[in-house]
């Protein structure tokens, strides 16, 4: 046995100092931070991000001050009170439980503009920058010995979008049969690594209920070793095939990504009517179908295609203007604060017009964000003209409709209180056309639609960018005139300046129909990354 003397007992001690053994490590305090997402002038939209600390929050309260002048006139995801200048803002039911280290913010709309700041902030009590706020007693760690086997590291995921802007894009489920365009396209594409996000267009609202659209699509489909994300091929006894077995290998490779489930569209929104009479049994059918064992996990949340709550669309709905709120309350409550619940929504900014009709500022606490369809103004659904282009970004002398245009629509539903960072700008993949026009102008006579691929009076971006090259632009938007057909559709170029619009709005980000209108190379989705950047 080695005999311990005092002088080895001290050099021993004097050896663990260094590997951290009963040293304690320092709390860190729950904190709340202002930032402020846009100001216009006349207005702000400003944001506070609640952080847990060391400790977890069962319930978080933010108080603060405004400069004498500056007011607050709407809040979402917090319950506000005032008294003078003085705010008070308490968690919702679903989001006031924090993790350790986790984070939840909620935002609000006021004026003037120009604010940089609030005054005596506090969260629970304490300072809002942490301090006078403890947070637990620090439980003492030991530091372990170095061990010489070098341990894994694990590569965070990276955003496509350093900014934290949404890209979403339209997979459409009947893509898979004409138009040949399969989920390993938008690998192929480099769409993959920039979409945030991908809506799976659509599931059926036949009685009220969701339900899957074409099944064979969906899960049932066997795709080649050519035609897989990951380059095996489907089994005959596989559990999942079709476009949801893609998807899933897609997010494996591509974990940034959510997929939500879009359900409605022209075509399938007629049964919103009787959802809406009960909207709880609504919520419960799409809770048990998104969550079929078959592909239990797949999907990230769900997005609600209604066209039109409250008016008409391919169907005349009579439902009410609270039809549209009520739903998503239930869907929001069914799927709680950690699932997506998205909607697509009309862009009509005219006085009286589709936006009118319905409390959309009623349903957007319960909504992480919504997407007016920018897009479809005009098109040869008038036959005859006047031309116009379909997705204008702007107004612009002798335009067919007033408030038919995007900044209309945003304009519109901000002023009724919905936060800009929880809107998304519309991009058309695509373009609208006539035939028998004689004028290379805007604003000409018709006498149909043009030609389309799949449909008349609509072709894809990556056919008209050689079969009818842009030769002007109007409204913010692109046009061409080409042997007596005129039509309209978004460039890279009209791209760029739309999502200079976008941030300059404080929007949340711009999402596309649809992700097979693009070029092989992905010259669209491009653009709209690169824009938001």
């Amino acid at each position: 046995m080695r005999k311990i003397t005092i002088g080895s007992l001290a050099a021993a001690a004097a050896l663990l100092v260094p590997l951290g053994i009963g040293t304690a490590t320092a709390a860190t305090p729950a904190t709340a931070t202002f930032s402020k997402a846009s100001d216009w002038g006349s207005g702000f939209e400003g944001k506070v991000t609640v952080k847990a600390g060391t400790g977890a929050l069962s319930s978080w309260k933010v108080e603060f001050d405004l400069p004498a002048g500056t007011s607050i006139s709407s809040a979402w995801d917090a319950d506000m009170t005032k008294s003078g200048d003085h705010y008070t803002f308490v968690n919702k039911a679903w989001n006031g439980s924090l993790a350790a280290g986790a984070s939840v913010s909620f935002g609000f709309n006021g004026a003037p503009g120009g604010l940089s700041g609030v005054l005596n902030c506090k969260l629970n009590g304490a300072a809002c920058d942490g301090t006078g706020n403890p947070g637990p007693t620090p439980t003492p760690t030991v530091t372990p010995t170095v061990d010489p086997t070098p341990t894994p590291t694990v590569t965070p995921t990276v955003d496509p979008d350093p900014s934290g802007k949404k890209i979403v894009g339209y997979f459409t489920e009947w893509g898979t049969y004409d138009r040949k365009f399969q989920v390993k396209n938008l690998v192929d594409n480099g769409s993959a690594a920039k979409l945030t996000h991908i809506l799976y267009a659509f599931g059926n609202t036949s009685g009220g209920r969701c339900s899957v659209g074409d099944a064979y699509a969906a899960y049932e489909k066997s795709f080649t070793a050519e035609n897989s994300v990951d380059g095996v091929a489907d089994t005959w006894d596989a559990p999942l095939r079709g476009n949801f077995n893609q998807l899933r290998k897609l997010k494996a490779k591509y974990p940034h990504i959510k997929l939500i489930w879009s359900f409605g569209g022209w075509t399938w929104s007629g049964g919103f009517t009787q959802a809406a009479a009960n909207p709880a049994a609504f919520a419960d059918s799409c809770h048990a179908l998104l969550n079929d064992p078959r592909w239990a996990g797949l999907f990230d949340g769900i997005d609600i295609d209604w066209e039109y709550p409250n008016a008409c669309g391919l169907t005349c709905d009579t439902s009410g203007p609270n039809a549209f709120k009520n739903l998503i309350s239930a869907l929001r409550a069914k799927f709680g604060p950690g699932k997506l619940v998205t909607a697509a929504i009309t862009a009509d900014g005219s006085t009286g017009g589709k936006i009118d009709a319905t409390d959309y500022a009623g349903a957007i606490s319960n909504l992480d964000w919504l997407m007016p369809m920018t897009y479809d103004y005009f098109g040869a659904f008038n036959a005859q003209g006047p031309t116009a282009p379909h997705s204008p970004l702007t107004s612009y002398p002798g335009i067919p409709k007033d408030g038919f245009n995007s900044d209309a629509a945003i304009q519109k539903l901000t002023s009724k209180g919905i936060p800009a960072s929880k809107l998304l700008l519309g991009i058309g993949f695509y373009g609208r056309g006539w035939s028998g026009v004689t004028q290379a102008a805007p604003g000409g006579t018709a006498t149909g639609p043009a030609p389309g691929t799949y449909e008349q009076g609509i072709e894809d971006y990556k056919v008209l960018k050689t079969k009818c090259p842009a030769t002007g632009t109007v409204g913010g938007t692109a046009y061409a005139f080409c042997g007596g057909n005129w039509w309209s559709y978004d460039t890279p170029a009209t791209i760029a300046g739309k999502m200079a619009y976008a941030k300059s709005r404080g929007l949340g980000g711009a999402f596309f129909w649809e992700t097979s209108g693009d070029t092989t190379d992905g010259e669209l989705i491009t653009a709209i990354a690169n824009g938001l950047k």
